[in-house]
């Protein structure tokens, strides 16, 4: 099971351990099944990637061209890391289409054989592995688009219940709405779009424009200071709840309401250049605490850069499309339990287990959301500090026969 994160590019797992997160399901809350430890010694076609190989980029630490090609991945939140060898497997997938019955497919793949892992990394954010799925050569869909066996693109899908799914090869739909990625220093390493504007309700704010990062590895969305300040007091003043302190939590714009009263959450709605919307279906986390009071938070934080971070919860609800090959967002509403084509995705994993979410601070209640700390990007801009209360929202299952692909590749739990 991987953690997905479009701001990173490597894929790697846990891997003839010397410091890994445990893999005991009886160590965490939400999994009802023990994780797994790859190894290479017992893949037939597994076989270690040397120092001589175009995809390493560790020469300087190489002792001959032969040798295995080591790598480490640094993330921004402190000392978090994962190292190891680069190996080359086959992912067996499954090809799914709207006219065809499903067929074998194989994929030739690299990926890091993390024998040591650190800081958040060790406390449960993605104790089974991450899949990076950024722009990168050795990232999955680049090394699936490289070898023609999709188009240059892949789909998220996020339901409000923490499930989802991803679909390689997915360009979206004619009704979709779209923006363009932004390049950085001239270059696309990143999913960064530029927003125009925050609307709250009926009200557009102005000077709040800014540019983000689309990442699927933050769990929640981080707007400038500037920003920040405008949207929350144009919330607050459009909120009809008593707001209340939470003294542990991040969210720093949380409200108590009674049952019996008749509460009114204004929308969240994103604009990008030529008056394209996103309206945010969930941007607000609420608990009952009893029969009689719930309180909700808007979760937005607050960021010191220059630049923000779009991250899973503004995703909810969204068929999110990182078209690589015409370098463009795009965005539908969408039930995740489709695959896009009219075909309900069956999220069964093998053996019967049953769908799992990642085990992180997001599963707890609300004061506790600034917990776990892992993985922005080493390829996002040098400034970044957004790290400091990401998590990894979604595992996936990364199984034998588990993979779809279509020209379309859909990686379902």
């Amino acid at each position: 099971m991987v953690a997905l994160d479009a701001g990173s590019d490597l894929l790697w797992v846990p891997c003839d351990c010397i410091q890994c997160a445990p893999l005991s399901a009886s160590y965490y809350d939400t999994l009802d099944r023990d994780l797994n430890e790859y190894s290479p010694s017992l893949s037939r076609t597994g076989k270690q990637l040397s120092c001589s190989h175009q995809l390493c980029k560790s020469t300087t630490n190489c002792k001959g061209p032969e040798e295995p090609c080591p790598y480490i991945v640094q993330y921004k939140s402190d000392d978090t890391a994962s190292s190891g060898f680069l190996i080359e497997d086959v992912l067996h997938l499954t090809s799914a289409s709207k006219n065809s019955t499903p067929s074998s497919v194989q994929a030739s793949v690299v990926f890091g054989c993390g024998r040591k892992q650190s800081g958040g990394y060790l406390e449960g954010a993605a104790p089974d592995g991450v899949m990076g799925l950024g722009p990168g050569e050795i990232s999955v869909p680049s090394v699936l688009a490289k070898a023609g066996m999709i188009q240059n693109s892949f789909s998220l899908c996020f339901d409000d219940n923490g499930s989802g799914r991803i679909l390689f090869g997915d360009q979206g739909n004619l009704a979709q709405h779209s923006t363009p990625f932004l390049p950085t220093a001239g270059k696309y390493v990143t999913y960064s779009v530029g927003v125009e504007r925050f609307c709250v309700g009926s009200s557009c704010i102005k000077q709040t424009g800014f540019q983000a990062l689309v990442d699927s590895g933050s769990s929640f969305t981080y707007v400038p200071t500037e920003v920040y300040k405008k949207v929350v007091f144009e919330f607050d003043k459009q909120v009809n709840a008593t707001r209340i302190n939470l003294q542990q939590s991040s969210w720093k714009y949380c409200y108590n309401v009674s049952s019996w009263e008749l509460l009114s959450i204004p929308t969240i709605k994103l604009m990008f250049p030529l008056n394209q919307s996103f309206l945010v279906h969930k941007p607000v986390f609420s608990e009952s605490l009893n029969q009689k009071y719930t309180i909700f938070c808007l979760t937005l934080l607050r960021t010191d850069d220059d630049y923000g971070v779009i991250g899973q919860n503004f995703m909810v609800g969204y068929r999110m499309v990182f078209d690589r090959e015409n370098l463009k967002l795009g965005w539908s509403n969408a039930n995740c339990e489709d695959n896009g084509n009219g075909k309900r995705v069956n999220h069964t994993p093998p053996n019967n287990g049953s769908t799992s979410q990642l085990p992180t601070s997001e599963q707890q209640s609300i004061p506790n959301t600034h917990a776990v700390a892992p993985a922005t990007a080493r390829n996002a801009p040098s400034k970044s500090s957004v790290a400091a209360s990401r998590q990894i929202p979604l595992l996936l299952c990364l199984t034998s026969s588990l993979l779809l692909l279509m020209p379309l590749l859909i990686l379902s739990c």
